[in-house]
């Protein structure tokens, strides 16, 4: 029971969150055209780093 707690809590801890897709970016490039940067943000809750992953760029 106690070795199931420790890896309970472990996990628990190392934990990452992910909040979704938001746009980091919108630039508008000399065509006339914008470009959108897409992010997902991921939370660590052990270290308390918020890092960007899985990006995408999007013209319109």
């Amino acid at each position: 029971m106690k070795k199931l707690f420790i890896v309970l809590t472990f996990g628990l801890l190392s934990a990452c969150t992910t909040a979704g897709p938001f746009v980091t970016n919108i630039s508008q490039n000399k065509d006339g055209t914008l470009t959108l940067e897409k992010c997902q943000v991921e939370h660590n809750a052990f270290t308390g780093a918020i890092a960007t992953v899985n990006c995408t760029i999007q013209k319109i």
